[in-house]
């Protein structure tokens, strides 16, 4: 297939009729080129296309901070273009792509070959993450500076996949990115701590027989990180927490003011150890699924701002990887295209997060923290037209033909889920448009 790329043909002008504005007010949105030009209702323009978006919530297009893209090097789990498509029909126009490929990235050649590569898929804005260390090996801080000066322009650097155990390795890479307003995004595993860990540890690994991955694994190596980066002070963000503790020692690091920020998967607000008794490895993670009360307590730390983003880890791995005995198997789910439709069951339709704090947690924070321009800006005049309409008002069973990156292994599959994307834009383009996304000459 041929790319969908973001230069063939103009996005023109259309006006998305009756949307509801981060669920709130109804309004028009008129979209000429690749900005809003208009806001309010009864708007008309000669020549313009009318799409109805008649009750649909309007959002700004969904930033992912966690996206594992695989390439270069694992293109037999997905590639940037298979992985950009999740992304769109999943409603996100940005992700940012993780840099355990093969070679890692480490270095300005390979984030500026990532950037490049996203940029040819053209379904969403990729932007690079860059390793801390040398090859994720921990032992001597990778090239920060010039992959910060790149085209990438990275400003987000993360082992994740491994943690930054040695602590005096971890304080000078959070002393190296002040210069360029930068952020460490620590994977927290104190690797000794889980070694051979296969599932959560508690009474039911106890159960089953499985070595455990104790909370406290993850807890000390987020208390020691904050410690840090209120030492140096620099920023610190804490990826995939997943443990009613971290979210103890957030709330007491954020109410000191360090410069820490903390993401929470779709699967952590929703999933529980309970799903590993059928041994089905769609459900072996890394972190591993948690307790009844941390997932109670990890929406509520979404909830009251102490969590500030909810980000996918799109971990995408092909059937062999998957399809095997639970210990053999590797860690991982695919999250991209289930995301939203996640988040509205546990948070929104719980009472949790109205729409609007939707858009704060799934698209403007992350946009900040990871300093990326045009991306989670208000529904406003004048910003960028990166937009998603999503309908919360049906609801579906999850199936493989709702995966649109290479790998199968989401572990809704068969779940029913509320919700359903219906326009994804991108610079103004529907990448997805009433439900199909967009394939080969739709922009011609």
């Amino acid at each position: 297939m041929t790319a969908l790329h973001p230069d063939a043909g103009s996005p023109g002008t259309t006006i998305y009729r009756g949307a509801r504005i981060e669920g709130g007010d109804t309004a028009d949105i008129l979209v000429e080129g690749d900005r809003i030009a208009e806001v309010g209702t009864g708007l008309s323009r000669a020549g313009a296309t009318v799409v109805d978006v008649d009750g649909l919530v309007a959002l700004p297009g969904l930033v992912d901070l966690h996206t594992h893209l695989r390439e270069p090097g694992y293109e037999a789990s997905e590639t940037i273009l298979t992985g950009s498509r999740a992304a769109a029909a999943g409603g996100y126009t940005a992700v940012f792509a993780m840099p355990n490929t093969s070679p890692v990235a480490d270095t300005a050649g390979v984030v500026e070959q990532e950037l490049s590569l996203g940029e040819v898929a053209g379904y969403v804005t990729v932007q690079p993450i860059g390793a801390v260390t040398v090859g994720q090996k921990g032992e001597r801080l990778a090239e920060l500076g010039a992959m910060a000066r790149s085209r990438a322009r990275v400003r987000v650097f993360s082992d994740d996949g491994f943690c930054v155990s040695d602590p005096l390795i971890m304080r000078r890479a959070l002393e190296y990115v002040k210069a360029f307003d930068g952020v460490i995004a620590q994977h927290a595993q104190d690797p000794r701590l889980t070694e051979g860990a296969q599932m959560n540890e508690g009474a039911v690994s106890a159960e089953l027989g499985l070595a455990g991955w104790p909370a406290v694994a993850e807890e000390s190596i987020i208390a020691r990180d904050v410690l840090l980066a209120q030492h140096v002070g620099s920023r610190l963000h804490v990826c995939h927490l997943s443990t009613a503790g971290s979210v103890d020692i957030i709330r007491w690091a954020k109410a000191r003011g360090i410069p820490v920020t903390a993401e929470v998967t779709p699967h952590h607000l929703l999933l529980t150890e309970e799903l590993v008794r059928g041994y089905d490895a769609r459900f072996k993670v890394n972190p591993p699924l948690r307790r009844d009360e941390d997932v109670l307590a990890v929406r509520q730390g979404l909830a009251d701002g102490t969590i500030d983003i909810v980000a996918t880890d799109h971990a995408p791995h092909p059937d062999e990887a998957k399809s095997c005995e639970w210990q053999a198997a590797a860690n991982g789910m695919v999250g991209l295209e289930s995301a939203l439709r996640v988040v509205q069951q546990a948070m929104v339709d719980t009472g949790l997060l109205e729409w609007a704090d939707v858009a704060r947690v799934m698209s403007r924070t992350p946009a900040q923290i990871g300093r990326l321009d045009g991306h989670g800006r208000p529904i406003a005049v004048g910003e960028p037209a990166e937009l998603t309409f999503h309908d919360p008002s049906v609801a579906a069973v999850f199936g493989s033909d709702d995966l649109r990156g290479r790998s199968r292994n989401s572990p809704y599959l068969g779940r029913e889920l509320p919700g359903r994307v219906v326009w994804t834009l991108h610079r103004g383009v529907p990448t997805v448009a009433d439900g199909v996304l967009a394939e080969a000459g739709v922009l011609a």
